[in-house]
């Protein structure tokens, strides 16, 4: 099933007539997930033609790689490029209905709110409203910038550190020190570290605090190699992003997942976290909406899938990637916008829990 063009063979640019019957190929296809015949095209299409000259048509969009024919009896079904050109040229643009957008922006939440809930909330938006997999790619909290530092007293030896982001997200952990820290010597290392080291990333405010104790513990008072020894600990958090998956379940009913060794394919890549996270981190260096369909990428090609992504942050500052992933036959002209839409969605709902937390 050719996929592209022969790159030796010229491909004559496209008639609005090819574009028409090409558009309509798609259409169908999407609904049906059937081969589509000139018969039905002619059928569905008014276009004023009858099915042989619609087949004949169809036969040169195939020899172009345009549409590929799965059996000799069957009809035909795009192919990538087809999908693309669909997407770029051919499909109607349209916007995420009102309600749709209500249903986003009540679900997301209309003031500050905890982060980590609202890009859970993202995902399983992403896939309820596409009834395809929802993916949102969340920040590494080592590489966001660090806006406070607070250490609570617990019972005896124990500390709670709490790091707040300039993102919004919180990493929480306890520390058992050798002696127990009165709460007021707490409260001034937690002035001292936010003081000094608010602005920088996690990451960078580490890497300081271990070249200052390296550097200046002979030099140090009590109090500031206390300091230091209490962030090195609460700093000590694991490093990359994460990624939420939802809504798995809701490709099975989809004809393409018929075959079982796609389905446990699928489940594989989703349960091998770090390598999805790195491939759609990849959707971080470039900008707007975004679409991988088949061989356009090692996840997409794996499975034969297509990938919809696009980033979301704070102001021009991305801080992850969310997307729509599911089998190359989906309705492009609802997904792109609903992507589109979530991400600044998303985007607004953080700045406002940002906001509304320190701020």
């Amino acid at each position: 099933m050719a996929e592209r063009p022969d790159p030796k063979r010229q491909v004559p640019q496209l008639t609005p007539r090819d574009r028409e019957i090409l558009k309509q190929v798609v259409a169908t296809y999407v609904l049906s997930a059937e081969p589509v015949s000139s018969r039905s095209v002619a059928k569905q299409a008014d276009l004023g033609l009858s099915a042989a000259t619609i087949r004949n048509v169809m036969a040169d969009l195939e020899e172009w790689g345009y549409l590929a024919q799965p059996h000799t009896s069957a009809g035909r079904v795009p192919t990538r490029i087809a999908y693309h050109l669909f997407i770029e040229s051919l499909m109607d643009v349209r916007r995420v209905p009102a309600w749709q957008r209500r249903y986003i922006e009540d679900h997301l939440g209309a003031g500050p709110g905890d982060p980590d809930q609202i890009m859970s909330s993202a995902s399983h938006l992403l896939s309820e409203l596409s009834h395809q997999v929802g993916l949102v790619v969340t920040p590494s909290i080592a590489e966001t910038v660090l806006a406070s530092v607070e250490f609570v007293p617990l019972s005896g030896r124990k500390v709670l550190c709490v790091l707040i982001s300039t993102s919004g997200f919180t990493e929480t952990k306890v520390i058992e020190v050798p002696e127990v820290i009165p709460r007021e010597d707490l409260v001034r290392i937690s002035n001292y570290l936010t003081e000094n080291f608010a602005g920088a990333s996690i990451r960078e405010a580490r890497a300081r605090l271990l070249r200052m104790l390296a550097e200046e513990r002979a030099q140090m008072d009590r109090q500031l190699a206390l300091a230091i020894e209490l962030a090195k600990h609460a700093l000590e958090i694991p490093t990359g992003p994460g990624v939420l998956v939802d809504g798995a379940s809701e490709l099975l009913a989809q004809p393409e997942l018929a075959d079982i060794g796609r389905v446990r394919r699928m489940f594989d890549t989703f349960a091998d976290k770090a390598r999805l996270v790195s491939i759609l981190s990849r959707c971080l260096e470039g900008g707007g909406v975004r679409v991988w369909i088949g061989a356009d990428s090692d996840l997409t090609s794996e499975l034969d899938f297509s990938l919809v992504a696009t980033t979301y942050g704070r102001g021009e500052r991305p801080l992850g990637t969310l997307g729509i992933l599911g089998p190359s036959r989906m309705e492009y002209e609802k997904v792109i916008p609903l992507v589109d839409f979530l991400g600044e969605a998303l985007s607004r709902a953080l700045g406002e829990t940002i906001g509304g937390r320190i701020e």
